[in-house]
Formats: structure tokens, sequence, C-alpha cells
């Protein structure tokens, strides 16, 4: 199933989840552990680590935080309303631009848990503010956050553009797509090695190998790595 099928999937079952009793509900959102969707939160104590989440969930498929649920999926429960309080900060002042994020509070076990939904950002990249005030974009892979690549980011860069996009097949072109085609997933330095080009002209050409669909990112040894994309039996890209 595609990664568009399987977000629509889980935002069907919140949504029909809602239906039930809010117990049942939660529990049935804990039970499924934490995905690329979801992701548990013992607390919130820092609204910078907290905004990391936010931008990965806006920048890739949207989600929810549960805040007040430990790793293991045990409900310890929120402790205090500033917990509350720090999600809000998080979103609307250390996230830029600030993306959609809506909170209700559900209660099992007699404790207090908040779900926060966040919404895919129509707008990417969403920006995390970091201590230091670097404005830093993540994308959510598995149940990891995973600071973007300069790769990704020139396709975001790519599809704000008004310009359309298209593929010159010239020689830099085409070498990186041969080296690509050897099957072994390539450094974006192995790329631009091999089309004889500077880092940011290599990441250009792959952000558009991505959107055109002749390649993807691949994640191994948290590094990013770059493949020509499968080629289904019946000729489809997968």
């Amino acid at each position: 199933m595609s990664q568009c099928g399987q977000a629509a999937l889980f935002f069907h079952y919140l949504c029909r989840m809602k239906t039930a009793d809010d117990t049942s509900r939660l529990l049935g959102m804990i039970e499924q552990g934490e995905h690329d969707m979801q992701d548990f939160k013992f607390e919130i104590s820092d609204a910078c680590k907290i905004a990391r989440s936010i931008s990965a969930f806006a920048n890739t498929r949207g989600g929810c935080l549960l805040i007040g649920v430990k790793d293991n999926g045990k409900v310890a429960g929120v402790r205090s309303d500033e917990e509350i309080y720090m999600i809000e900060a998080a979103a609307q002042v250390y996230c830029t631009p600030s993306p959609s994020l809506t909170m209700e509070t559900v209660t099992a076990c007699g404790r207090k848990v908040v779900i926060a939904t966040i919404e895919k950002s129509d707008n990417v990249p969403v920006y995390a503010i970091s201590e230091d005030k670097k404005r830093l974009a993540y994308v959510r892979i598995a149940d990891e956050n995973i600071l973007a690549s300069v790769v990704r980011l020139a396709v975001w860069r790519q599809e704000r553009s008004s310009v359309g996009a298209t593929v010159h097949f010239s020689g830099a072109e085409k070498k990186m797509l041969d080296m690509l085609g050897t099957g072994e997933p390539l450094s974006l330095n192995a790329c631009v090695r091999a089309a004889g080009v500077s880092r940011s002209a290599g990441a250009n050409i792959l952000a558009r190998f991505i959107r055109f669909g002749l390649a993807e990112e691949v994640l191994e040894g948290h590094k990013f790595f770059y493949r020509c994309r499968p080629v289904l039996p019946d000729g489809a890209v997968d």
C-alpha cells in the first residue's frame, strides 16, 4: 500500500474511533505502538525539543503525539497544564510556519492523556527553531524524527517554485543516473563525484530525479542514500 493510502487509513481509524468511548479510542491508539504517524511522550519539558516532532509530522504525513504515555505504552498521565502550554508554544513559537495542531484531553486508567494531532502541512518545510536559534526541518521515518537532507530541502524548494520542472539529460545527469542504476544505494557525495558537479548542483539534480519518480531517498544507519526507484514487473514504478 502506498504511503498516502496508509496515512488515509490511519486518519480514517482515528475518525472511526471517535465514535467509541474515549478510553477505548485511546487504548486502541496505544496498542498500535509508535510508528511514522504516532509518537509517545512521557512528559513535555522542553518546547524546542517537542517542536522537532511537530516539524517531522507536518513535513511528512501528519500524525499524533500522545502526551502522558511512556515508550512502553504505559499510561502515566499528564502531570500539569504547563505541558499543554508547552505543546502550544512548540507549534506557535518554535515552529515556522506554524502548522495546524489540535489537542484533546482523554482520561484512561484514571489519568489524563493529551492527544495532539498535527496535520500534514501544505507549506513545507515546517522548521523547528533550535536552542541556538537555527531553523531545522525534520521528517518522520518509522518511529524517529530525522533531520531533513539537503536533497529533501531541494525537493521542497523546487515544489514551491512557480517555474515548471524539467529534467535535462546533460552529461552530468546521465552520469549520475547511470551510477544510480548500478543498484547500490549511493551517498550524495558519491553522486556528486560521479557527475562531476558541485554538491549544490548534485542535490538539485537528485531532487528533480525524485520529483519525476526516477530515484528515491532511503535511510540506512541514520544516513541518507539514493538509488533508482524499483520497477515492477508490469513496468510501473513502485
